[in-house]
C-alpha cells in the first residue's frame, strides 16, 4: 500500500515535471536553479517512505519545491561572494607581518602579568566572564556573592589591565556608553 502511493507521488511529479519547471523558473527568476530544485525534489519524493494522505499532491509537490529552493537559497547565503575571499585573504596577508607579531605577542605577556597581578578571586572571576563567557549569575553563584559583585570585580579587573596595557577602556552599555571611563 505504501509502495503504490510513493509510486503515485512520484509518477504525478514525472508527469507534471515540465509545468513545475516553467512555474518554479519564474518564480526563482532562474533556469538553473529551477532545475536544481526539481532534481532535489525528485530525490526527495523518491525517498519518501511513508507518502501522506495530501488532498491536493500537485501543490504539495510545488510547495516541496519552493521550500527546497528557500533552503538553497539560505544556505548560498552563508557563502562567501569572490571580492570578501580576497578581502579576508589580504587581511591575511598584514597579520603575518613579523614587527605585528612580535608587538602581540609582547601585549599578551603584559596582559598575563596584568593578571597575575589581580587578586585571586578577582582575576578568576574576569577569566570566568571573558575567557569562559560564563553568565554573572553563574559567577556569582559559583563564588558566593551577588551579580552586582561580578559586575564591580570585572570592571576593576578591566580597568587595571586596560591601565597596565596603556589602553582607554570604553563602556559599552550605561548611560555614558562609548566615552571613556
Amino acid at each position: 500500500m505504501k509502495d503504490t502511493g510513493k509510486k503515485s507521488m512520484v509518477g504525478l511529479f514525472l508527469t507534471s515535471y515540465d509545468d513545475f519547471k516553467v512555474r518554479l523558473r519564474r518564480r526563482l527568476g532562474s533556469e538553473d536553479l529551477a532545475n536544481d530544485v526539481l532534481h532535489e525534489t525528485y530525490l526527495r519524493v523518491d525517498r519518501m517512505e511513508d507518502v501522506p494522505d495530501i488532498a491536493q499532491p500537485n501543490a504539495y509537490l510545488y510547495r516541496m519545491a519552493l521550500n527546497i529552493a528557500a533552503d538553497r537559497r539560505q544556505s548560498d547565503a552563508r557563502l562567501l561572494t569572490g571580492s570578501e575571499v580576497e578581502e579576508l585573504l589580504q587581511v591575511s596577508d598584514e597579520a603575518l607581518d613579523p614587527a605585528r607579531v612580535v608587538g602581540g605577542q609582547k601585549e599578551i605577556l603584559l596582559l598575563l602579568s596584568a593578571l597575575y597581578e589581580l587578586p585571586a578571586r578577582r582575576r578568576k572571576i574576569f577569566i570566568a566572564a571573558r575567557l569562559e563567557e560564563a553568565p554573572h549569575l553563574e559567577i556569582s553563584q559559583r563564588f558566593g556573592i551577588s551579580t552586582r559583585m561580578v559586575e564591580k570585580e570585572i570592571k576593576a579587573a578591566l580597568g587595571h589591565c586596560a591601565a597596565r596595557l596603556e589602553r582607554k577602556v570604553i563602556q559599552r552599555f550605561g548611560p555614558c556608553a562609548g566615552k571613556p571611563s
